[in-house]
């Protein structure tokens, strides 16, 4: 038994010592023990954790990565024992590992008590981002991060932040952590003190949550406002986004409060000063300025004098010449104008506007450079049934009536000589401003032909006449070869039966009294019945009368000899 004894297996009997000698120690492994630094070499920390060994602990565990570790001799820290190296006794230690556990029993108490921890944003995952809980690393989804999306997290990594934990566990070493928690639950607490001492008038600080094409909406810390956007400025802003952007901080006043639906309206022009005070004495009726057309409408354009301060361009005051044409033909948005103040309503924040008064009036212009008389050239632009219209500038026409064609040619007959686009010459011969019309003629530019006779007969003339039309219901002729006349029907004989226009004969001439004389449309009205009644009566006062005996066939033919007689 004894020789057996002798030659047993040396290798267990080591084993057997080796666990004899420790005892309990194996008992350490994958616990955490305290251990005091008793020398640094090179890259690692040697500890004595109270063993029959010392252990060695990487210095890397002991700062973050890129930083000097802060660790000396003589410090005592927490280590977890991850095993016996070998059989030599050498320990693997882990500072970091000791940290993680001792993070997870303070996060699984903060767990269970619904508390807040503390963290640090280090890196990105897919889906969110990591975060340092002391030593133990979550994971924060990238919905949690804010209340509103993030575009930039750069800003908050690296700075501790309070956290609240969603879930956690431990045995695979999962943890989910939300920030949007907290802040939630801090806005409701900055809600609350905010609406109890909200009131009208106060200005507070804000950051532009969301934009919308009616305004803004401000967060006030806690409690949104609505800031409209005819409150941004006192200039006009067609959308919010020209003077606002997301996440920009603002200074606002609160306009109105509800307290029972809790709607606030805010406004930004509030703290400015307001650029309608004093606006009448700025702008006075009848001055002349600059602006810039901001807005363009059916009705209208409006036209910034200074920022805040716009006044309306009414449609019919755009343009002398251009009617019933959309403002935006004749102006276009940004496009800087001469205006004249045509009124002012400070009270009701109205301006009228004019710009075709700022531009001068073009009919009293051409008024004063081109006095009737005139002769002008241009462009026969239209014509139409009663004239020709010529073009006398950009935007001016001049209308010569058909009557002013020719001297000799009836209007229908004279309008047959033009055509549009073709250049004639006329005279002006008026210029009503008020009515904005220019009166031309074309035969004016010549010598009436008639108006040498025109001088010479007057009204009960007996003049001699050459028959030109035989019409239905007279006759119609011409005097000295220029002027025309009208024989009505009733007025071509005494005696009904004869007054028959188809008595006569083109060219025939007749002698006929003048009855009117129509200078401006030169013509003539005439009778032959007058003439003869007044022959009738002149015979019986030289050659008597029926009552002395002598029939009137006697008095006309003794009166008609006398005159063969004189006249040969």
């Amino acid at each position: 038994m004894a020789t057996a004894t002798a030659f047993a297996d040396p290798g267990e009997d080591f084993a057997a010592l080796l666990d004899a000698t420790l005892g309990e120690n194996t008992s350490f492994h994958g616990s955490v023990i305290s251990g005091k630094v008793i020398r640094i070499d090179d890259d690692f920390a040697v500890v004595d954790v109270g063993l029959k060994s010392e252990g060695r602990v990487p210095l890397k565990e002991f700062a973050p990565q890129g930083q000097k570790p802060e660790i000396q001799v003589g410090d005592v820290i927490e280590l977890f024992v991850e095993r016996y190296e070998d059989r030599d006794g050498a320990i693997i230690l882990s500072r970091e590992k000791a940290r993680r556990e001792e993070a997870w029993t303070n996060l699984e108490k903060s767990f269970t008590a619904q508390q807040r921890v503390n963290g640090v944003i280090f890196g990105r995952v897919k889906g969110g981002f990591t975060v340092d809980l002391g030593g133990a690393v979550a994971f924060l989804p990238g919905s949690q991060v804010d209340i509103r999306p993030v575009r930039d997290v750069t800003p908050l990594m690296g700075s501790p932040q309070p956290f609240q934990i969603l879930k956690m566990d431990r045995a695979r070493g999962n943890i989910v952590v939300s920030r949007r928690a907290v802040l939630e639950e801090t806005r409701a607490e900055q809600r609350s003190e905010l609406i109890q001492g909200l009131k009208e008038g106060m200005v507070l600080d804000g950051v532009v949550k969301n934009i919308t094409d009616y305004g803004a909406f401000v967060d006030l810390g806690g409690v949104d406002g609505l800031l409209h956007v005819t409150d941004i400025a006192w200039r006009r802003i067609n959308h919010p986004s020209e003077a606002l952007t997301i996440g920009q901080a603002v200074k606002v006043q609160v306009i109105r409060f509800n307290p029972e639906t809790q709607r606030i309206s805010l406004g930004m022009k509030q703290l400015m000063s307001d650029p309608w005070e004093g606006v009448a004495i700025k702008y006075p009726v009848g001055g002349k300025f600059s602006g810039r057309v901001t807005n363009i409408t059916d009705y209208g354009a409006f036209v910034e004098l200074e920022p805040g301060v716009e006044g309306l361009v009414h449609v019919s005051e755009m343009s002398w010449t251009k009617k019933n044409v959309h403002p935006g033909k004749i102006v276009a948005t940004s496009q800087e104008v001469d205006v004249l103040i045509l009124d002012v309503d400070g009270p009701k924040r109205r301006i009228s506007l004019g710009l075709k008064q700022a531009q001068g009036n073009p009919w009293e212009l051409f008024a004063e450079a081109n006095p009737p008389g005139t002769v002008i050239e241009g462009e026969i632009r239209n014509i139409t049934e009663f004239g020709l219209f010529v073009g006398l500038g950009p935007d001016l026409d001049g209308m010569v009536h058909m009557s002013d064609l020719s001297w000799d040619l009836p209007g229908e007959q004279a309008m047959a000589n033009f055509e549009k686009g073709s250049n004639v010459k006329a005279k002006v011969l008026d210029v009503d401003v008020e009515k904005e019309r220019i009166s031309l003629g074309i035969k004016q530019l010549e010598a009436d032909p008639a108006a040498e006779v025109l001088d010479r007969i007057k009204k009960g003339d007996v003049v001699t006449c050459t028959v030109t039309k035989i019409e239905p219901n007279g006759i119609e002729v011409k005097v000295d070869e220029v002027l025309i006349g009208f024989i009505r029907r009733a007025e071509l004989a005494r005696d009904r039966v004869d007054q028959r226009p188809d008595r006569f004969a083109v060219g025939e001439k007749v002698d006929a009294k003048i009855t009117a004389v129509d200078r401006a449309g030169r013509r003539l009205a005439l009778t032959i019945k007058g003439k003869e009644v007044e022959e009738e009566r002149e015979a019986v006062r030289e050659y008597g009368t029926t009552d002395s005996g002598a029939s009137l066939g006697d008095i006309l033919g003794a009166a008609i000899r006398r005159r063969s007689q004189s006249e040969d």
